[in-house]
């Protein structure tokens, strides 16, 4: 299959214009490419122009944009059609559901080219079951963000078992030109790396708050002002390498080895049973105060533009 160049894709598709639909749909028009949104919901139109809008000041915040965005590059159809002729790449994000996902690639299929690359936003199923009924799964990708696309740099990209191994070097290519930091997984897995990383480090601090450890709002802040930045700067086995001294990794496991392996023992695996539930719910209300969600999600985008504009100097 001849793929498009790369660094040279004008026109895409959005498929399901949700909260992550409406990210990548952002990213794209700031790189100034054509964006085809599809989504059958009565308000979406609305919604994704409002959404685009209102994520625009941290495009531009972060270089990527210096005027407002170019709605007249933004197209918009409750179903797939002839539009999709032209498309070079798709971006799915449906909801996660497997038999869903695939009808919807069935149906592009219809109107595609065939060289159009077609990219799920999965974040938990497996690519290899989502292309099983594609006319071409060769060209079937998972790419993965990192919410909230349009700020974090993060896609992850695997490929199914009936991938071309091209198409992955295309799309670290394409994500690349995208100002995206594309991670390539050598074999599919749920999750992804960041989902499980994230998941690991959540049960720990759930197995916390059940143990009566620390409250919500505490776990939260050791995070955020321990580990959290110096992550963001090195990440988890950098972080143990730096910690070794100038014996670096080898020395740290040689001597530490063993109290991680200690630690690794005593982790939790908690059940988030109706009373956990609670307990986690009732802290993160104490923790937000009278912060709207939205609110909270807006000083969360706003603190990542300034931690990203410091990494990236």
């Amino acid at each position: 299959m001849k793929l498009p160049d790369p660094s040279a894709v004008t026109r895409t598709a959005i498929l399901g214009t949700g909260l992550i639909g409406a990210s990548w749909a952002a990213l794209f028009l700031s790189r100034g490419l054509h964006v085809h949104a599809i989504d059958p919901a009565e308000i979406a139109e609305t919604r994704l122009r409002d959404t685009i809008t209102q994520m625009w000041p941290s495009l531009v915040a972060l270089g990527h944009a210096d005027a407002p965005p170019d709605f007249a590059k933004l197209t918009f159809a409750a179903a797939p059609g002839a539009e999709l002729a032209e498309v070079e790449l798709v971006q799915e994000n449906a909801p996660e559901k497997l038999d869903l996902k695939r009808a919807l690639l069935s149906e592009i299929e219809a109107w595609l080219s065939p060289s159009a690359v077609i990219a799920s936003s999965t974040s938990a199923l497996l690519i290899g079951d989502i292309q099983s009924w594609a006319r071409h799964p060769g060209r079937c990708i998972a790419a993965h963000p990192f919410n909230p696309p349009h700020i974090l740099p993060l896609v992850e990209l695997s490929g199914g078992p009936q991938t071309d191994d091209a198409m992955l070097d295309w799309a670290m290519s394409f994500y690349a030109a995208m100002g995206k930091k594309p991670v390539r997984l050598r074999r599919q897995i749920e999750g992804h790396i960041a989902g499980r990383l994230g998941a690991a480090m959540w049960r720990e601090a759930v197995s916390l708050v059940e143990q009566g450890v620390a409250s919500v709002a505490d776990i939260d802040a050791a995070v955020r002002f321990g580990p959290g930045p110096r992550w963001a700067v090195a990440g988890c086995h950098m972080v143990y390498h730096m910690g070794g001294g100038a014996g670096g990794i080898g020395h740290y496991l040689a001597h530490l080895g063993d109290s991680q392996e200690r630690r690794w023992s005593s982790l939790g695996t908690p059940r988030l049973d109706a009373t956990l539930r609670d307990r986690i719910t009732k802290g993160i209300e104490e923790e937000a105060g009278q912060c709207s969600v939205a609110e909270l999600a807006a000083e969360r985008d706003r603190r990542l533009v300034e931690m990203l504009r410091l990494v990236e100097e």
